[in-house]
């Protein structure tokens, strides 16, 4: 174990079936302009570059290309532009892949931005609308960069925080290593490896935590093909938001929160354990639970005062009702023609769809595959309808599973003109990443 200080649905689908169930742009390349001044807050620099990491103890690290930033997560105020220059040090084409980044065309992948030729930078400047968990992961090209991507997490803040002791981020990303110790990347076949879960990139860390602590952990499911369920044994976890977006809280079923590859859950968790104890941090994959971590009640002085009921986090702007009854209506197949691999992508294409901006849009998802399939929708968040249309859960995701032979419906706001992509990811190491593009006018 290593030991750590801690880092700056009621329709959950936690059963078994339901488990599985703008601104510029400029390169900053020999010849052409620096990235211009727009009026940003900060400047991040980011790189995609090999690195190593522990996987089997007694092994040597295991190589993988990493998004590198100047801290292991990147953290914000909500409304503050941020300017991004983005170097390529891999020997391929890389591309970000944000994971909830809403309304930045220019930010977007293969539509906003070409991918990155090797040792080229390019800029661009992000605002942050909303608060809330994101990530960036270089995944998009996974297979043409040669081993397996890490990711790297993107916290807005609220203006006003909420009323927890301690903030923190589990990113959990996956693995797999060959018996040579070589790494193997998603959309190759894994050759019977059995999966490696990382949280914060260390195998089971210990997470020191004080008694009677109230703790927001923010869960990202980093990795590239399964869905998980993650739970803290023996202590209640209460969901605020899920996919960055604030939810009307609520307690986990089983204190289980299940997330897709890509999708990310902020928990309060209250520690009312005695100094000296332990509360394992578990992970089921759908074919067994292991341990990824605990969290360790320290002997430092507990929490005196006594914790009151957390109220919801504040919403982000997106609108309380969706008018159904008028919305542009689209049948989707997870499978099939339209569907192309990343390298292949082009926008000369057919889109999915085009819509109007200010029209709201239902999407029938129909996954014909015999696994589960999980759909993300770049640039704007959804709703999962209700089966027969009459409502939707409580809570906004941008990213969502569809088991074997179903349909799910989901409705958006298409607030933001531009061209943005939707990924289809069998939920199978070996299966490629799927896109298509979809257009606001």
């Amino acid at each position: 174990m290593v030991r750590i200080g801690l880092m700056a649905n009621r329709n959950l689908l936690t059963s078994r079936r339901a488990f599985i169930g703008g601104l510029g742009l400029t390169a900053l390349g020999a010849g052409k302009p620096p990235i211009a001044a727009a009026a940003a807050d900060e400047a991040v620099r980011l790189q995609a570059k090999g690195s190593t990491l522990a996987l089997r103890s007694g092994q040597l690290e295991t190589p993988v290309s990493a998004l590198i930033g100047s801290t292991p997560a990147l953290r914000f105020k909500l409304g503050a532009t941020i300017e991004i220059a983005f170097k390529n040090e891999l020997q391929v084409p890389a591309a970000i892949n944000w994971h909830g980044l809403d309304g930045v065309p220019l930010a977007e992948p293969l539509t906003g931005q070409s991918p990155l030729a090797s040792g080229a930078t390019a800029g661009v400047a992000v605002p942050l609308r909303h608060a809330g968990t994101l990530f960036g992961d270089l995944g998009l090209l996974a297979g043409d960069v040669g081993h397996p991507t890490r990711a790297l997490a993107l916290i807005v803040d609220e203006t006003d925080p909420p009323p927890v002791d301690r903030d923190e981020i589990l990113l959990i990303e996956e693995f797999r290593v060959g018996p040579d110790g070589t790494a193997i990347s998603p959309g190759s076949d894994p050759k019977n490896a059995p999966p490696i879960y990382t949280v914060n990139g260390l195998i089971s860390p210990d997470i020191a935590v004080h008694s009677n602590q109230r703790l927001r952990l923010r869960f990202i499911n980093a990795g590239q093909r399964h869905v998980v369920a993650v739970k803290i044994e023996g202590l209640e976890v209460r969901l605020m938001a899920l996919d960055g977006e604030p939810a009307e809280p609520f307690f986990a079923r089983n204190s289980a929160i299940v997330l897709a590859p890509g999708g990310r859950g902020d928990a309060f968790v209250d520690v009312p354990l005695p100094p000296g104890s332990a509360a394992q941090i578990l992970l089921h994959d759908g074919k067994q639970a292991r341990a990824i971590g605990r969290l360790i009640v320290t002997d430092e002085a507990p929490r005196r005062a006594p914790l009151t009921p957390a109220p919801a986090l504040p919403q982000n702007g997106l609108p309380a009702q969706l008018e159904l009854k008028g919305a542009r209506r689209f049948e989707i197949a997870l499978t099939g023609n339209g569907w192309v691999t990343p390298t292949r992508f082009a926008t000369s294409a057919a889109p999915a769809f085009r819509v109007k901006a200010g029209r709201i849009v239902v999407l029938a998802l129909t996954n014909r595959a015999l696994i589960a399939t999980v759909f993300h929708l770049h640039g704007h968040h959804f709703r999962l309808l209700d089966r027969l249309d009459d409502g939707w859960k409580p809570y906004w995701l941008d990213t969502l599973a569809v088991e074997p032979g179903q349909t799910q419906r989901i409705a958006f706001a298409a607030d933001y003109a531009g061209r943005w992509l939707i990924e289809s990811t069998p939920t199978d190491w070996a299966a490629p990443k799927l896109l298509r593009w979809y257009s606001v006018e």
